[in-house]
């Protein structure tokens, strides 16, 4: 029985099992984005309503709600990220930016 090797595709952003392979770094502007995207799918509103200054708490984000989406983003990042997190940085601006700056330093 031969067995064949087949190419293995993998979308920006995504985890691999390579040990080998170093994580992707997110920038700021990714991660603004995911917020953006993940607002709008969530409140139903278009993106462009997504305003990245304004506190999280403006949009009506519950403490349940912050937990899944910090879940959802860590899943996306590939690395832990703490509910409190919200709290310590407000807005989709700076808590991106503390992101992307804890990525470079990983």
């Amino acid at each position: 029985m031969e067995i064949q090797n087949s190419e293995v595709t993998q979308m920006p952003g995504e985890a691999t099992s390579n040990s080998n392979t170093s994580k992707p770094q997110m920038t700021a502007a990714d991660i603004q984005s995911w917020f953006v995207s993940y607002l709008s799918d969530l409140l139903d509103i278009p993106p462009d309503e997504i305003e990245v200054t304004i506190p999280f708490e403006r949009y009506g984000l519950d403490s349940s709600v912050a937990v899944g989406m910090t879940g959802d983003l860590q899943d996306w990042l590939g690395s832990n990220v703490d509910p409190t997190l919200l709290y310590d940085y407000p807005t989709i601006e700076s808590l991106a930016a503390y992101l992307a700056d804890e990525s470079k330093s990983n």
